[in-house]
């Protein structure tokens, strides 16, 4: 399976950085991962989010292959334990996905209509994090659940 999670932006916090790094070399002995980093759009005015929301969504969705399966990560969408996510890798597994794009907005956010279109919606919590924390929280999240689906002892 290769997951692939494109950042708008590098990542400029180097605590984060450095774990990001820890946990996709972790995340590399159980699936393909491609880390692509992607122009990211300037903030600018607060009538400006929408549009901005909008050229960011494509910029994402123009970075997965249109054969993968899409999730976007958002406060709306399903919280699961690790467990339930590691048998939702699962499922997709078996019925033949191989390649899963998780996509995490910029500073405002993924606009909506990139999340109605998504073929899962993910949350990671009720609270807001960065988008640079958001990547280091689902490449823990995915490792852990690879982990248990490989029946490894890192979950415990």
């Amino acid at each position: 399976m290769k997951i692939i999670l494109p950042f708008l932006g590098k990542t400029k916090e180097q605590y984060l950085g450095a774990g990001i790094d820890d946990y996709a070399g972790r995340l590399r002995h159980f699936a393909q991962l491609d880390l692509p980093v992607l122009k990211e759009k300037k903030n600018g005015a607060k009538e400006d989010t929408a549009r901005q929301q909008t050229e960011e969504a494509q910029i994402l969705l123009g970075s997965v292959p249109q054969s993968a399966k899409v999730v976007a990560l958002a406060p709306t969408g399903q919280q699961l334990s690790s467990e339930d996510l590691a048998d939702l890798l699962s499922r997709w597994e078996d019925q033949g996905v191989r390649e899963i794009g998780f996509l995490i907005g910029g500073p405002t956010g993924l606009a909506p209509e990139l999340v109605q279109k998504a073929d899962y919606v993910l949350s990671l919590s009720r609270m807001t994090f960065t988008h640079e924390m958001a990547r280091l929280l689902v490449l823990e999240q995915l490792y852990r659940a690879f982990s248990i689906k490989a029946g490894t002892g890192y979950h415990k």
